[in-house]
Parts: C-alpha cells; structure tokens; sequence
C-alpha cells in the first residue's frame, strides 16, 4: 500500500464528502478509493469511516487521523513546492571557465548585467585560453571561441559567430603606414597567438586566396596580451570583430585589409549533457548569448 496515496484518498473522501464525489476529483474508481481506504484502517488498525448510513460520518479515530493527514500532506505539498521553486530560481555557486579575452577585455560590458539580473548565482570565473576538461575540473559550463569543435560528449551552444579582422593601432600605421594588399604585409611587423593556425588566409572579392605567415618580434599565448601589444603599436594582429568592437570604434584601433575575408570564429558554451540543466547554467549561457546578440 502508498500510505501517501492512502492518506490523500482518505482526506480527499472526508473533504468531497463521498466516495463517488472523491474518486471524481481524484480521476479514479469508486471501488479504487473503497479499497484504499480499506487498506488504510488495516494498515492502522482502526477503523476512520462509519459506513452504517447513506450520509458516512468519522469515528473518533477517523477524526484525529483526518488532522494529522491535514498537516502532513500539507507539509509534503509545501516541501516540494519548496524545492521546485528551489530549482527553478538562479542561484549558488556558478563555475566558469572563459577565454582570457572574454575574461578580461569583454567583462565590463557584460558582467553587470549579469549580477544585476541574477544576485542569487555566486559567480566563480576562471580565464584560460586553453580548452579544460569541463567534467573533471569541475566547471559548470565553458565558453570558448574556435573554428569548429571536436567531437565531444558535451552540450554546445554557439553564443555567436563573429568575422576575423587585422587591425593596427593608430601609432603604429603612422610610423609605418597602411597596408594596400595582402602582399604589402610582408614588410609589416605581423603578431600572431601562439597556437594559432601559422597562416592567415586572407580571402579577396574577387580572386584567390593569399596565404600570409605571420612574422614580427611578438607572439604570445594569451589574446589579452596580444591585445595590449597592439594598441601599444607593436604591430598587426588578427581578432575577432567581437573583440575589438570598442577599440575600432573609439579609434585605437584601425581596420587593415577590411575588403579581405579572413574567416570566421564561433563562441561556444560548452556543458555536460543532463536531463535537467540547472537554471544557474541556463542563466548564464541565455545571458552571454542576448549579450552577444545585443553586440
């Protein structure tokens, strides 16, 4: 017997005043809702139910039992309401792994937003430029911008999709000028991001495409800092347009060969697979996404 069941059918009898009325409510039989009442007074030992009239009345035990299965289905009821809503509110500690550049560059712009409309989710935010073993670091959820992605057991959601572009500081093409075609790069200063592909292909309108090595007295490993090297003037470099949005419209920085195509690179949101996202991962893979899509 579910005594849970049992208790919800015999208060629900007490309360429709009937068996018929209780097993409509409870969208079952008359003789289901007889046979666990039944069961429930064995189970108890006592009988809840004078049935010697057309109108049933509680015996004295039936009453006391009445109460208590009042207060505990009551309590059931509040308990798991609790926990849904639980489940369903943003909140606790958030484990994220970011590119450095979304990390530190992009941060200002959507980090606010985030903590003003989420002030439950406790954000914990690690920058790596590297991928991560989501499962086995512990992360929530990661972010991070390729061409495409290797096959993986994780959940990925492309956040956005934004074009490759040279650009230049300001500094730097007043010393030494403004590239007019993919061969003038040669005698440029080029800073690349170690890992990168070694060429950049530079796809013209019309024609084919030109393959560049990239060549200077920088490279690193970090796009941050291959970002601060080039509004230094240190050089060309290559970013995404999300990237350096702000700089090209503030103007440090410059767009160099902007009628050449150099590809596309893809933001993800990377997570394990789960029956049940939990909404603090939602919240933050729907917010990064609307941010983008703002951009």
């Amino acid at each position: 017997m579910n005594q849970l069941s049992a208790m919800r059918a015999f208060r629900c009898i007490v309360e429709a005043k009937g068996f018929s009325a209780a097993a409509e409510r409870l969208d079952t039989t008359h003789s289901t809702i007889s046979r666990q009442l039944q069961q429930l007074e064995i189970e108890l030992g006592a009988q809840l139910i004078n049935r010697n009239t057309r109108r049933f009345s509680l015996t004295s035990a039936g009453e006391q039992y009445y109460a208590a299965c009042v207060d505990i289905l009551d309590r059931v009821k509040a308990a798991s309401q609790a926990i849904a809503q639980g489940h369903q509110r943003p909140e606790g500690l958030l484990r994220v792994s970011v590119p450095l550049v979304v990390g530190t560059l992009e941060l200002p712009h959507w980090l606010p937003g985030f903590q003003r409309r989420y002030p439950d989710i406790e954000l914990e935010l690690h920058g790596d430029d590297q991928f991560v073993d989501v499962v086995a670091d512990g992360f929530d959820v990661v972010v991070r911008i390729a061409s495409a992605l290797a096959d993986t057991t994780l959940i990925a959601r492309t956040l956005t999709v934004s074009r490759q572009v040279l650009v230049a500081s300001p500094s730097y093409i007043g010393r030494h000028g403004l590239p007019r075609s993919a061969q003038e790069l040669d005698a440029h200063r080029l800073l690349t991001f170690i890992g990168a592909t070694s060429d950049w292909a530079l796809s013209p309108a019309r024609g084919e495409t030109i393959k560049v090595t990239p060549s200077g007295q920088f490279r690193s490993n970090t796009i941050s800092a291959l970002h601060a090297a080039t509004l230094a003037g240190a050089g060309i470099a290559c970013f995404t347009q999300a990237t350096v949005r702000n700089d090209l419209a503030q103007g440090r920085l410059v767009p160099i060969l902007p009628n050449y195509s150099l590809g596309e690179r893809h933001y993800y949101a990377l997570y394990p697979q789960s029956r049940h996202l939990a909404p603090k991962v939602r919240a933050f893979v729907d917010h990064m996404a609307e941010f983008y899509a703002a951009q």
